[in-house]
């Protein structure tokens, strides 16, 4: 029984941790989002497209 604890706790552990990485993404994903339409809004060419190359390297 005591196997089965311990499985079943690395289950959790590890479906928390998939939680907490998409949560994390989603945030990133959505600053990256918000400071791409800045940038646009202020015409700042050289940022937008450092921010498309960040944003691109997230959704690998």
């Amino acid at each position: 029984m005591d196997k089965m604890k311990v499985t079943y706790e690395a289950m959790l552990g590890l479906a928390a941790e998939f939680v907490l990485d998409e949560a994390v993404l989603k945030f990133q994903t959505n600053q990256i989002y918000s400071a791409i339409d800045k940038a646009l809004a202020a015409g700042d060419e050289d940022t937008f497209y450092r921010l498309a190359k960040q944003l691109n390297a997230l959704k690998r």
